[in-house]
């Protein structure tokens, strides 16, 4: 099984970047984020990858990092979504905007992917919910996402930490960890701390 690809970029498109290596083009579908980062690129570039093997076709996809290529899998492993569905979703929020998707559920917002409708995006929210601490992470690039109803109800830390109740964990453990993301001293929106409350549950900060 293919675990990466090390060579030159010489293709990209829309969807696509092709590497070479030793001689041989590795045709990658991939998303908007890696494109960004190795599209024009002049030095060696690796692409961590997934081979999707079907019964008339062998595709290859191609990741930047781990954590792009670990959701991919989370995302194809959700029913009804296949990979085009999840390069979409991917190309269209990045990891860390479908985190806070997820946490926040915010299913208009991953409805926004090409290929993706709302029972589609509903099930992304409800069967991940429980394994997106892992993914949490500042992804250069990454944006704060814009909820599509306005917050009403309570002040930025305690809708932070109802979000992480949502996810599984208990009102204890999800206290403690916005009280620490909000240490500083600094105003923060409630996708930041539920960004830096997942990062400190998965023990990554």
């Amino acid at each position: 099984m293919l675990y990466s690809l090390t060579g030159d970029v010489v293709y990209t498109d829309s969807e696509i970047a092709v590497i070479s290596c030793s001689g041989v083009g590795f045709e990658c579908h991939t998303t908007i984020n890696t494109l960004r980062r190795i599209a024009g690129s002049r030095e060696k570039v690796t692409l961590l990858t997934y081979l999707a093997v079907r019964e008339d076709a062998l595709t290859l996809y191609g990741f930047y990092d781990k954590n792009e290529l670990d959701c991919f899998k989370m995302l194809i492993g959700v029913s009804g979504v296949g990979p085009k569905a999840a390069m979409s979703i991917l190309s269209e929020l990045g990891v860390d905007r479908l985190v806070l998707c997820i946490a926040t559920n915010d299913s208009k917002s991953i409805q926004r992917a090409q290929n993706v409708g709302a029972k589609t995006a509903q099930r992304v929210i409800l069967e991940l919910k429980d394994k997106i601490g892992s993914l949490a992470s500042e992804q250069e690039g990454g944006g704060t996402i814009v909820p599509y109803e306005e917050e009403t109800a309570g002040d930025e830390q305690s809708q932070a930490a109802e979000a992480l109740v949502s996810l599984g964990y208990s009102r204890g453990e999800a206290a403690a960890a916005i009280r620490s993301a909000a240490r500083g001293g600094k105003s923060a929106t409630v996708e930041e701390l539920i960004r830096e409350g997942l990062k400190l549950m998965a023990g990554q900060v």
